[in-house]
């Protein structure tokens, strides 16, 4: 696959807010196009099979794999698989757009790898853990057990931030997004 194009990618620990940063920015930047990730879970209440992922078995998943489909993926949980298609990004990149990512923590180091200087990496990190367990609970999605694995999860990731070119603390959404569209703009512009 060609680079050809420049890529946004947001990560953070599960419910840092970094979904909610990305929805914000593509509806205020014209420019962007967010990338559908593939995934092997089934799909929570509300999401749409090529809208918010691309909701795939563990075999088709496994399959892409070994054809070499993706430009990344991982096994987050046991047979839980995410991964990022090349085929989503040259869709953007045809239709003269740049491509932002919202990945985990492990997928937004590998995507970084893989652009080099045609992405910038951005690192949400949420103010403290006790207000990442209490935003969890405040979704009702997961079960205790859920969450308190994603807790475990998260204090490894946040470990990881330095990893990234820039790291925003989402203790304020307005300001988080704010300091995130500044330095989206500010990226697409350069040459």
């Amino acid at each position: 696959m060609q680079k050809k194009g420049k890529a946004i990618i947001f990560s953070a620990p599960s419910g840092a807010g970094k979904t909610t940063i990305v929805h914000k920015l593509l509806m205020e930047i014209p420019s962007l196009a967010f990338s559908i990730s593939a995934c092997s879970r089934p799909p929570r209440p509300m999401e749409e099979d090529s809208k918010d992922y691309y909701f795939l078995s563990i075999e088709d998943f496994k399959s892409k794999i070994a054809r070499n489909s993706f430009i990344e993926w991982e096994e987050v949980y046991t047979d839980h698989f995410y991964g990022t298609l090349k085929s989503e990004v040259e869709r953007i990149w045809n239709n003269g757009k740049t491509v932002i990512f919202d990945v985990d923590v492990f997928g937004g180091i590998n995507l970084k790898k893989y652009f080099g200087d045609n992405a910038i990496s951005i690192f949400v990190m949420p103010p403290s853990i006790a207000e990442l367990d209490k935003r969890l609970h405040k979704r009702q999605t997961e079960t205790e057990e859920k969450i308190q694995t994603r807790l475990a999860k998260a204090e490894k990731e946040i470990d990881l931030n330095k990893q990234f070119d820039v790291v925003i603390v989402n203790d304020k959404l307005e300001n988080a997004v704010e300091e995130a569209k500044n330095l989206v703009i500010k990226f697409i512009q350069e040459k």
